[in-house]
């Protein structure tokens, strides 16, 4: 064969190999460009479903659960707090009685304490509040017939005869006198029935359960709704809002005080008769209160450092046992200064881990990813009155998993602090940083880039 004929052969040869390679190579090619087609369907498709999360992981329920995680006082059910401790024996006189932590409102002991019974001129410190909340200090009052018709124990005022507001204030908590309750609801309220429909009102805006004001000076009432009345509880309930305001603090703490008619032709001398205020360092305000169906009544608080107590006294007593209150507000009131002091109870340092978050936008730019939410807890003063042998209980509900988006600082969950059977606080719990949601835009980002960059994509192929 001649060497030319040989070399054609050759190059024929060489030109089929090289066009089997290239065929070789459109295949390999269109193979690659129809995955990430494919690929790009796929992601529109799922995109488009909801943006349901790519993760390897099992994705879990939706929902949030109450978590049970250890405490001071040991593992309890959730939702579930332990009961009170049971109270002392303190022998009282006074058939309804009630010491409260004022601050909170926590009733502290009682006896009987929720019973509705009449309650007389404790009534009037309601009466002395609606006055000072709705009234003006220097109000001119006009007296009605009907105020000036009140039994004893009253001022002496005419009908036609004008005060100021202070004045009977005055009148009302020092000597209790009925004509100046009775003239100062008509003044505030425009009648009685109207006056005792705003101290009912009142009532229960302050939390009060079974209270059904009739008059305004405590003296025994009885319609069709009810029978005039309180319970220690309730009646602890109100003094311990009404000595947040100092004017009725003022008032119910002057020893004496004088005054006249605005036609200055009458002079008046009212005195104090809360001897409490002389009895234990640190008493606050008070008042009395006595008719025959209620017996004697009492109500009084007491301050010393940062503990506040309130006693509420129903039917301690008839006559002639009118000091039986003293002994049994002062049993009290001894009982809480001795048994209960200020504690703060917050956990401090007390850390989760991290909640895994749903439909979440992955934080490196890549497809499978699980995103976590760091979760923080501010941390503040927890202070509470509480005795020596009484725990501290805490429920975390802490959910399992959360759903995109969330921002910095949203409340995710919470801390409940109980005593005994009582929710004392409730602190958030809050999500640690912004988690933005995985949208349908993220995914054709995220395509573009496996679509342009192809040894990107081959890189990571070969990988997986």
């Amino acid at each position: 064969m001649k060497i030319g004929n040989l070399q054609t052969i050759c190059r024929q040869e060489d030109n089929g190999k090289q066009q089997k390679l290239q065929k070789k190579r459109r295949r390999w090619k269109k193979a690659g460009f129809g995955s990430r087609i494919l690929l790009f369907a796929l992601c529109i498709i799922w995109g488009l479903s909801g943006n349901q999360r790519f993760t390897l992981a099992k994705t879990p329920e939706m929902q949030r659960e109450k978590v049970q995680l250890e405490s001071s006082a040991g593992q309890e059910e959730a939702g579930q707090p332990k009961a009170a401790l049971p109270q002392p024996d303190i022998t009282l006189y006074a058939k309804s009685a009630v010491l409260m932590d004022a601050d909170s409102g926590r009733v502290l002991y009682e006896k009987n304490g929720y019973t509705h019974m009449p309650n007389a001129s404790t009534t009037k410190i309601m009466t002395c509040i609606l006055a000072l909340e709705q009234g003006n200090m220097d109000d001119e009052v006009k007296v009605s017939s009907y105020a000036a018709s009140m039994p004893k124990v009253r001022l002496g005022m005419a009908a036609d005869d004008t005060f100021r507001l202070k004045d009977l204030l005055y009148s009302l908590m020092l000597e209790s006198h009925n004509d100046s309750a009775v003239a100062i609801a008509e003044h505030i309220a425009g009648s009685v029935e109207k006056f005792a429909e705003r101290m009912n009102q009142k009532a229960k805006e302050l939390g009060c359960k079974d209270t059904y004001f009739i008059t305004p000076n405590g003296l025994d009432g009885q319609n069709e709704a009810g029978v005039h009345g309180t319970t220690a509880e309730d009646l602890a309930l109100i003094m311990s809002y009404c000595i947040k305001n100092e004017a009725f603090l003022q008032i119910t703490r002057t020893a004496s005080h004088q005054f006249t008619n605005l036609k200055g032709t009458k002079s008046y001398s009212c005195n104090n008769h809360n001897a409490f205020l002389q009895m234990m360092e640190g008493a606050l305000s008070g008042k009395t209160g006595f008719t025959g169906n209620a017996g004697y009544c009492y109500v009084g608080a007491l301050r010393r450092e940062d503990r506040t107590f309130v006693v509420a006294l129903l039917a301690c007593g008839w006559p002639n046992n009118k000091t039986y209150k003293w002994a049994d507000t002062k049993a009290l009131m001894n009982y809480g200064l001795e048994q209960y002091q200020k504690t703060d109870v917050y956990e401090y340092g007390k850390t989760f881990p991290p909640v895994g978050v749903v439909g979440a936008e992955p934080e490196n730019g890549r497809l499978y990813q699980d995103v976590t939410l760091p979760l923080i807890i501010p941390e503040e003063k927890l202070v509470v009155l509480k005795r020596a042998d009484e725990e501290i209980k805490t429920i975390y509900d802490i959910p399992e998993s959360l759903e995109a988006p969330l921002k910095e600082g949203q409340q995710v969950g919470s801390v409940r602090y109980y005593l005994g059977e009582r929710q004392i606080a409730e602190i958030p719990v809050c999500a640690g940083k912004n988690v933005k949601k995985q949208e349908s835009s993220w995914y054709w980002n995220y395509l573009l880039k496996l679509f342009f960059m192809e040894r990107e994509f081959q890189g990571e192929t070969t990988a997986k």
